[in-house]
């Protein structure tokens, strides 16, 4: 799952000046979706629910603020049941303990905190809540900055992550015809 991601941006879908040498291989032999939709306009219940195949409501998470329940199954635990290796690189807004969901490596930290500190409790007044919420100071405080937590985390993501060697897989399943298939 790619961030901000058009379809209409790849050579499989008809762009004609795009390269994606490896998204065009997966496309040619896996399947390409004409009509998908998001779960949710936000990213936290969006990604719980292509996480676990089910809707964003029925597990709660509602928000970017939602805790995915750690005992909630993803298809990345079904993955590496299978023998293959799931990394995770980048944002998922996993709230909470659990910053795996299955995932038995993750590259880079989150760009938002596993802590629910920046969880709001809607009951407080504007005098009691944090700062950071409740209101558009983040927004109205913007400036020109040599550096800010989102593009710290970009560079971390886009320079470090990827300098880190990955673990190889246990043994390389191969999913075919939605059946796990071994090698021999």
């Amino acid at each position: 799952m790619a961030d901000q991601l058009s379809a209409g941006a790849l050579p499989a879908y008809g762009h004609p000046v795009v390269s994606a040498p490896n998204i065009t291989r997966l496309a040619e032999s896996g399947a390409v979706f004409e009509a998908a939709y998001c779960a949710s306009p936000l990213c936290a219940p969006s990604r719980s629910a292509m996480l676990t195949g089910r809707r964003a409501s029925a597990i709660g998470v509602y928000d970017n603020a939602a805790e995915l329940p750690a005992g909630e199954p993803t298809i990345t635990h079904i993955l590496r049941a299978a023998g293959y290796a799931t990394v995770l690189t980048g944002k998922m807004h996993f709230v909470g303990p659990d910053q795996l969901h299955g995932f038995e490596q993750r590259l880079t930290s989150d760009v938002y905190p596993a802590t629910f500190d920046w969880t709001p409790d809607w009951r407080l007044t504007d005098e009691r809540s944090l700062p950071w919420y409740h209101n558009m100071n983040s927004l109205l405080g913007t400036r020109i900055a040599e550096a800010a937590m989102q593009t710290d985390y970009d560079d971390e993501v886009c320079f470090t992550a990827v300098s880190r060697p990955l673990a190889p897989a246990a043994s390389p399943a191969v999913l075919r015809d939605g059946v796990v298939h071994q090698p021999a």
